[in-house]
């Protein structure tokens, strides 16, 4: 018996119906590996919230965003870049999370959707990983322009008029973060040589007009998550999706309005 062979133009139909079924298949998969890295963020925020609330539980407060003076090092040595990271015990330190220096194997303190583009800030745990609302974990360290308003005693959850709409912990361009770093027109001016000056939330058009680091810029322009959004860790210890307009704050008539997230009242 003989056998038909395929033609030419039945070849090209194929490839044609094949490149068709890739172009339609691809943007899915890409939608499913980007859903996933979102999932492994929310995880790891709300790993997160249970450490800090360990230490709430055993201090009846949260731990320093930044503790300058505590004495020794912290396990695994001092978190960040030395040429522009201050030494000293950071909130993930203090909450006695356990940091990987390898990139090898899952890492809490990693959001796995972070697209920093300079390989140093990619390797500084303290950039584009997650960042604590520094207006609840205070730092000890009077820096400016921060010296007044989040410089202090640490908070504690159980005297927010509302912790479940109370922001904790964020996807973050810095390991510390507040209000100033989404809004417009801040308070003070921002943008000096410190790293944390340069703070952002992913996805805010805003961040457009921020003095970033050349390394940073992707990951602060473009949102991390599908929907324009970003994971946040409420004071509640509840983890959840929100648009990254959500967090922006506005000055309207010399008052700012959308703060009710970041402080809690």
């Amino acid at each position: 018996m003989r056998h038909r062979a395929f033609t030419l133009v039945e070849l090209l139909v194929v490839l044609a119906i094949l490149a068709l079924l890739m172009a339609l298949l691809l943007p899915a998969f890409s939608r499913s590996r980007q859903q996933a890295r979102a999932i492994t963020c929310r995880s790891n925020i709300r790993d997160l919230l249970l450490s800090l609330s360990s230490y709430e539980a055993d201090h009846q407060s949260l731990p320093y965003g930044f503790d300058q003076f505590r004495k020794g090092k912290p396990p695994g040595g001092y978190a960040g870049n030395p040429a522009f990271d201050t030494p000293g015990w950071w909130w993930f330190d203090l909450a006695g999370v356990v940091r990987h220096k390898s990139r090898e194997g899952p890492d809490i303190l990693r959001c796995p959707s972070s697209k920093l583009e300079d390989s140093t800030l990619d390797r500084d745990i303290l950039c584009g990983k997650y960042g604590v609302n520094r207006a609840l974990l205070k730092s000890n360290w009077a820096v400016k322009p921060y010296s007044e308003t989040f410089v202090g005693t640490p908070a504690s959850t159980a005297a927010l008029a509302r912790p479940g709409a109370t922001l904790l912990l964020v996807d973050s361009g810095y390991s510390l973060i507040c209000w100033w770093h989404v809004t417009p027109e801040p308070p003070v001016t921002l943008g000096n040589f410190y790293i944390e000056d340069s703070a952002y939330i992913p996805g805010l058009a805003m961040n457009r007009d921020k003095a970033l680091r050349q390394g940073q810029i992707w990951d602060a322009i473009s949102a991390r998550h599908l929907g324009m959004t970003v994971n946040v860790g409420f004071a509640d210890g509840h983890a959840a999706p929100l648009p990254a307009n959500d967090l922006l704050v506005e000055k309207r008539e010399n008052e700012y309005s959308g703060t009710t997230l970041w402080l809690g009242q």
